[in-house]
Parts: structure tokens; sequence; C-alpha cells
């Protein structure tokens, strides 16, 4: 539509696979854009160890002011062996936690979905919402010596309120039942953490199920139980190792999406990281990357063409067109992705046959 302000999409396609599997949900982005009606206008910059090695630092200001212009930020993945030895504020991890810090995205969103679980079972579906610019990660004072070392655990009242909202409010539009997951026999952050959940649920979330659950017995229950689960709430360390755990149930950390959310700009990515051993050889996983681009065409007002990017994926799955993490005979990520292609032509045209007129209804 011409007097439609354009898409603004800032893409950060960063280290290791990154490149790859950001290419991948472009050229999907460009094919559903193409179909459609609204008009994109697509950056990219470079982020992490990229960026370390083109201007000695993980993320550069004028990134980072893109990134607050744009509307929705998608990421590939950061960091690897050859920035290891980098001093600790300037390695690629440490850009990615301020990014979000600096953008105000408090909330992970990691849906946790298959058909089937290659575990066996039925049908998973579960949410972990992730507290991500809080907790042990920014935590103050840290030290590092040759003889010590310590980090902070530190959660605040607001912190936890803001996150058990996010979680409550998810969990309304599935089966309104949150799991909490902590440490409360012996974090004091974790006893905080469980009584504002509990006041919050009964104060404002009657209609939501609350229980709470320790995380060992947590990590546990996902792999023996995933089907007792819909919405885990949890804070930023828990929620990171928890989220990997879950992709067990699905066969691989390459089929997970992720979106990052809160006052600023959205970020959307892949739940895996850069892979550096496959990096350049085609063999990356691309479908965590296109699902994170069907949560960010949510999050623009594009619920059509999130579905027909879900729709795409799904069919070439289910076809039995696989990579090689989860099939060893499996297509290369350019073979995949070109099936994605094909499958989301398909249901482009389908979507554009005209409905029959009434004059010729029976």
């Amino acid at each position: 539509m011409p007097d439609q302000k354009p898409i603004h999409i800032l893409i950060l396609a960063g280290d290791g696979i990154g490149p790859e599997v950001t290419s991948a949900a472009r050229r999907v982005l460009d094919q559903v854009a193409e179909g459609a009606d609204f008009d994109l206008l697509i950056e990219e910059a470079p982020f992490g160890g990229e960026a370390i090695d083109k201007v000695g630092r993980p993320l550069p200001p004028d990134v980072l002011l893109s990134a607050h212009a744009a509307d929705a930020v998608l990421l590939g993945a950061i960091g690897g062996p050859a920035w290891d030895d980098v001093a600790r504020e300037l390695r690629p991890e440490s850009g990615l936690l301020r990014l979000r810090k600096e953008l105000g995205v408090f909330a992970n969103l990691r849906p946790v979905q298959a058909a089937t679980s290659p575990r066996g079972g039925g049908a998973i579906d579960l949410l972990i919402v992730r507290e991500l610019t809080g907790g042990i990660y920014f935590g103050t004072p840290r030290q590092y010596t040759a003889e010590e070392a310590f980090d902070t655990l530190r959660y605040s009242a607001e912190e936890i309120d803001r996150i058990a909202h996010v979680a409550f409010q998810q969990a309304r539009m599935r089966s309104s039942r949150v799991t909490s997951v902590d440490k409360a026999n012996v974090l004091a952050s974790s006893r905080l953490w469980r009584e504002r959940v509990s006041a919050l649920q009964a104060e404002e979330y009657p209609d939501v199920e609350l229980r709470h659950m320790y995380v060992d017995n947590a990590a546990m229950q996902i792999v023996q139980d995933p089907g007792s689960f819909d919405v885990i709430l949890t804070g930023n360390l828990f929620g990171d190792i928890l989220s990997d755990l879950a992709s067990t149930l699905v066969g691989s950390l390459g089929l997970l999406p992720s979106a990052s959310m809160g006052n600023g700009t959205p970020v959307f990515e892949p739940v895996h990281g850069s892979a550096p051993d496959i990096a350049g050889k085609d063999q990356a996983n691309p479908v965590a990357a296109i699902r994170s681009l069907a949560m960010l065409m949510d999050q623009v007002g594009q619920p059509e063409a999130a579905g027909q990017i879900r729709r795409a994926v799904d069919e070439t799955l289910n076809a039995g067109v696989k990579t090689v993490d989860l099939d060893p005979d499996g297509v290369s990520t350019s073979r995949f992705t070109t099936s994605v292609l094909q499958a989301l032509a398909r249901i482009q045209d389908t979507s554009r046959i005209p409905e029959p007129s009434a004059e010729f209804e029976s």
C-alpha cells in the first residue's frame, strides 16, 4: 500500500551459522512480503564477533541507534572460540546482554511445539517465559581473580512482578496454567520470587492456575511429563537452561524460536547458538530463525503472513524434508529453505483463489 509506512526490520546476522539462518529467513521474508500488502525497510548491521573484528566492540553505537529506530530486530547468533580471549566487557555475549538491557526487552517468550515428540508420546505445546534483563547475568557486584570469583543473583519485586504479569497474560490465551520455577528452598532471591508470584496471582489472576516447582524437579518433569506444563515462568539463568533442555522434546535446538519483548524494540532470534563447528558448511537448521520471523510478523501486525510462514515450515517438515541435525541423511540449509519457499508459494497461491460468487452456488 503506497501510503503505508514500511515495516523497518534490523537484521543482525552475527557469527557462526547466524548469517546462514538469517539469510534463509530473509528469503522467506522477501517472498511473503512480495505477495502481501506491506512494504519492508530492511537494514543489516554487524553485531557480536563480527562487529568486534570490524570496529572493536560487539555493539557499536550506531547499531544500537538503528535498533531503537527499528520496528523489530531479527538476530542470528553470536559468539565463538575466536573471541574467547577478548576482555569480558568486549565479548560478543556482553554485546547481546547490553542490547537486551538497552532495548528494555525483559520478557523472553520461547514456545516449544511439535506434533509428536521424538522421545515418544503425543503433541508438545508449552511456553517458557524467561526473565531476560535481571538475575545473575546482570547482578552486581561480580569479580574474577585467579584465586576467587563470584557473581550476584539479584531480583527486585518490580522485576519479578512485570515478568509474572507477562506469564499470566500469556496463560490466559492458552489453557490458564502457570508453573513458576525457582529454588526457594536455597536461594533468597527465589523466596522473594515465589512470594511475589503467589501474591500477584491471588490479587489479579485468580482464574489462572498456579503451581510452584523447584528447578531440579522441573528439569526432570519437563523430560518425563511435558504435557503437564502450559506456561513455565522462571528467571534468567533457569530459563536459559530449561529452554535448552526442552529442545530435546522436539528433537533439536534448531527448531526453537524466541521473542524478547518489553519497553522498546522487540528482538526475535533462534534459541540456538552460533555452532561454529558447522558454520559455512550449509548444514545449519534454519527453522528456528524462520519461526522467529513468524513471531516477528505477528508482532508487527501481519498475522496472515505469520500463519503462512508457520504452515510452510510445518508442511516441509511433515513432508520429511529435514536438515542433518534431525536426520543424518538430511538436506542442506539452502535445500531446506528452497522447500519452505516452494511450500509458501503453494500456500500463497491458494490464498489468492477468490471465493465463489453467490450466483454460481448450487
